[in-house]
């Protein structure tokens, strides 16, 4: 096992939270505004509040993905909402949905508290091309701008290129990757390179560890049962780690992503959600989808959104901004 990039131990300076943050949600969120925009703006013009307009917005809910359950939701909601407030212009509509999806989103905006325990170990799973090893990446910077030290483990030992991936976010970063050596076509052992950078993290009085592990498909039995597997060493190597799992989820899979939150919660455990390429969708509303999914249950909160491809592009979710930059 070997550290590449050694970290200096030492975090970098924390940055005040940047006052365009709003303004890149926005831009990055502007496909699925456009979209719905265009949608909506005849809905929203004027005129009655009837059972055609209902019908005319639920068509629209449901092709930015937002599914059908989120979607009656809604448009329950909106309904009481008409009801209670005495509304009767369908101008009136777009506040009350904007609303009613705050309510919605709200439970799942809860920030990723890493102060209980050091190192503060966190786990990302998620299918291939999730934008797993970029998060990572990313995180580390999120973490180190809040004065935090951070180590990175090369748990991917299967694709290719996901070691080299990483170790060039480290040294972007500044920060330590523990990782295997290349040895040719046999793969390593992602457990016990993950149990080997929490010890390294220990020894060294490292904050955080952000551990990678290999992307897989929730209907790849034997690939689930090895992620179990990894999870059981993190909590030999530190006990009560895992204390984050977090699934990485591309927005551009609609509503796969549901599908995708309920098996690999089945499987580990999951403790929370990065939302990433929402950028690079019109169909946003897959967010609407997965809180609607957890309604009835515990929140699974939305860590983390990706709305760019910048080292700053990944920020804790809020759901009123969110919304809002989904309206003009």
């Amino acid at each position: 096992m070997q550290s590449f990039f050694k970290s200096k131990n030492s975090a970098a300076p924390a940055e005040a939270p940047s006052v365009n943050w709003t303004a890149r949600v926005r831009q990055g969120l502007s496909r699925t505004r456009d979209d719905l925009g265009r949608q909506l703006s005849g809905m929203f013009g004027g005129g009655t509040i009837d059972e055609a307009r209902y019908e005319e917005l639920e068509t629209i809910l449901l092709t930015a993905d937002m599914g059908v359950s989120a979607t009656t939701w809604l448009l329950e909601e909106l309904r009481r909402q008409v009801k209670r407030n005495g509304l009767i212009d369908a101008a009136q509509l777009k506040g009350a949905l904007q609303e009613a999806l705050v309510a919605l989103l709200a439970s799942l905006a809860q920030p990723l508290d890493t102060a209980a325990n050091k190192p503060f170990v966190i786990m990302l799973a998620g299918v291939n091309g999730a934008g797993k090893t970029t998060s990572i990446g990313k995180l580390a910077h999120h973490f180190q701008s809040q004065g935090k030290t951070v180590l990175l483990a090369a748990g991917d030992t299967f694709r290719a290129a996901a070691r080299e991936q990483l170790m060039a976010w480290g040294e972007r970063n500044g920060v330590a990757v523990i990782a295997q050596e290349s040895t040719g076509q046999q793969k390593g052992d992602p457990a016990a390179v993950i149990f080997d950078a929490i010890n390294a993290a220990k020894a060294r009085g490292i904050d955080i560890v952000l551990a990678d592990t290999a992307g897989r498909l929730a209907t790849q039995l034997h690939l689930m049962e090895e992620i179990k597997k990894v999870k059981r060493v993190i909590t030999k190597a530190e006990p009560g780690a895992p204390h984050e799992v977090l699934l990485v989820l591309d927005a551009n899979i609609g509503q796969n992503a549901v599908n995708q939150v309920q098996a690999f919660d089945s499987a580990l455990g999951l403790t929370g959600l990065i939302v990433t390429k929402l950028d690079g969708t019109a169909k946003g509303g897959v967010i609407a989808a997965i809180a609607r999914q957890r309604q009835q249950k515990p929140p699974l909160p939305i860590r983390f959104i990706g709305v760019g491809e910048g080292m700053e592009d990944l920020k804790p979710f809020d759901a009123r901004e969110f919304v809002e930059a989904l309206f003009d």
